[in-house]
């Protein structure tokens, strides 16, 4: 192996699939050379070989030189990354431009006419989605809070709270603005209380015990939408599997009462 598996993993970070990886340090270790010599060093199927340099150059860590036959240069690594960095940032600013135009179109209003009339269709058994990884956990959670009109009550974990707070705390804001009562419950500690101090000037916060704590992490809108953690908060953020339900019996049927229970047990 060239570099160890550790920098390879570091590459694999910032976007490079298995192959981009091996042929940049192959070529990185030769500085030039042809599609088959780094094939062959890279141990990568010669058919794909050339269709990942080309994708390597347009990511700006590879320079094609135009000889017979065609030739490879490594960009040095740091000016690769600055590269990389400038490429993303140009086509993500184009992509933001983009999305930023459509929702100040008349196609926006197509698409949200559209969305309601399908939702009219659906039965209230079919509206439950399963979410995988944190990130889409917290999307929703950002999508419910976002749209409640009268109550938020969450029940979660010391770190739950802490992501609650550190990610959710401006929309949890303008909802209490807005006139929803929010209530959160969760076991409080050394490391949460930063936390907790923030979030009480906009919810009612009660501190759950060890002995009644129950290591669930749900939210309950508007005794409708529910959106629950099903694994252990100390999966990795990609594997942790949640559950979003738009269902009444789901919200004030079987979760309402046990957040109730939680709460009436909770100190200020």
């Amino acid at each position: 192996m060239i570099v160890s598996q550790a920098v390879l993993d570091e590459l694999k970070q910032i976007g490079l699939n298995l192959y981009e990886r091996k042929l940049w340090v192959a070529l990185l270790s030769r500085g030039t050379s042809t599609a088959g010599e780094l094939s062959s060093l890279a141990k990568v199927p010669h058919s794909r070989t050339y269709d990942v340099l080309e994708s390597l150059t347009e990511k700006g860590f590879v320079m094609t030189q135009s000889s017979k036959p065609l030739k490879y240069v490594a960009v040095p690594p740091n000016e690769a990354l600055e590269r990389s960095k400038k490429k993303i940032t140009e086509e993500a600013d184009i992509t933001i431009n983009r999305i930023t135009k459509l929702q100040s179109s008349a196609a926006l209003k197509q698409l949200e006419n559209l969305h309601k009339k399908g939702f009219k269709l659906v039965e209230p058994g079919e509206m439950t989605s399963s979410l995988k990884g944190s990130n889409a956990l917290h999307q929703q959670l950002e999508t419910v809070f976002k749209g409640a009109k009268k109550d938020i009550s969450v029940l979660t974990t010391e770190k739950g709270l802490q992501d609650l707070e550190k990610k959710h705390y401006n929309l949890l804001k303008k909802a209490s603005k807005r006139g929803v009562n929010v209530r959160i419950a969760a076991p409080f500690g050394k490391e949460t209380m930063k936390a907790v101090e923030r979030l009480k000037d906009v919810a009612d916060i009660r501190g759950v015990a060890k002995e009644d704590a129950i290591g669930s992490r749900f939210a309950i809108i508007d005794g409708s939408h529910v959106v629950m953690s099903l694994t252990d908060e100390k999966v990795h953020p990609t594997q942790d599997m949640s559950l979003w339900s738009q269902s009444d019996h789901v919200a004030d049927n079987l979760l309402k009462p046990m957040f109730e229970m939680v709460w009436k047990k909770s100190k200020n």
